[in-house]
């Protein structure tokens, strides 16, 4: 896609529509690639993505496509997949995609657009409850009613989707949100209203307890699969001595170990 100009707006100081909002908070998080698709529900966000040089933009030929696109980037890269696509089918079509995400433990946030929220619930064209749909196939989900909480919801997306456990994230936005104004705030400027702190160090009685299940069994296996991926180098060359010491075959599809 090509650009023209970035958007640079001071951070709490200029009002920015909610399509100019979500370009800018892609940029603060360091976003420099994403995959969609456009329509008509998601129109405002193209055209402020349109004037933004700092963002790939890569077009896809279904929405699916966009998803496990996604996928392959975040894990690649490291970094969260991000999506962009339109309201009704466009939603609908990422839905292989998200479970995907979900199932194997991939940050993305998909921002989807909605219809104006006055015809919410009418039946409108291209209307579907995008967030009852993808409520049990992400880490969380979004509608997005009033433009002065965009700037939250699109920090904290990406914050619920690279913590913990990674995940899948969906940020429903109706199009007169993205039409809407209000001062924007950066990543270290928000607070947080959903209080998502995942546990991430486990407990070492219960960990000391599996070892030593493990050595007293006969013909123990480690089964084992991305979440060792995903912490990292260290953790496997841990598994492997582990699997030493106790003399257990260690068996996985995505470690080749």
């Amino acid at each position: 896609m090509t650009a023209h100009q970035t958007i640079e707006a001071p951070a709490s100081t200029q009002t920015m529509t909610g399509a100019e909002i979500v370009v800018r908070a892609l940029i603060d998080q360091g976003v420099e690639v994403l995959f969609g698709y456009p329509g008509g529900a998601v129109l405002p966000i193209y055209d402020a993505l349109f004037e933004e040089s700092r963002l790939q933009h890569v077009l896809v030929r279904h929405e699916q496509g966009a998803t496990h696109m996604a996928e392959g980037y975040a894990r690649s890269t490291g970094k969260p997949g991000v999506v962009l696509v339109t309201s009704g089918p466009g939603a609908t079509n990422a839905i292989t995609g998200i479970v995907d995400a979900l199932m194997d433990s991939i940050p993305m946030v998909v921002i989807t657009g909605q219809v104006a929220t006055h015809l919410i619930g009418t039946d409108a064209f291209q209307e579907c409850d995008t967030i009852g749909i993808t409520r049990s196939i992400t880490k969380h989900n979004y509608l997005v009613k009033d433009v002065a909480d965009l700037p939250r919801i699109m920090h904290e997306a990406f914050h619920i989707a690279t913590s913990g456990r990674p995940g899948p994230v969906v940020i429903d936005i109706p199009k007169d949100v993205q039409f809407a104004k209000t001062a924007y705030a950066g990543p270290n400027e928000v607070v947080h209203a959903h209080d998502y702190r995942p546990r991430t160090k486990g407990d070492p009685g219960r960990i000391a307890e599996a070892a030593q299940m493990i050595a007293n069994a006969r013909r123990p296996i480690l089964y084992t699969g991305g979440g060792v991926i995903n912490a990292g180098p260290r953790a496997a060359e841990l598994l492997r001595q582990f699997a030493q010491m106790t003399g257990a075959p260690v068996t996985s599809t995505l470690m080749g170990l």
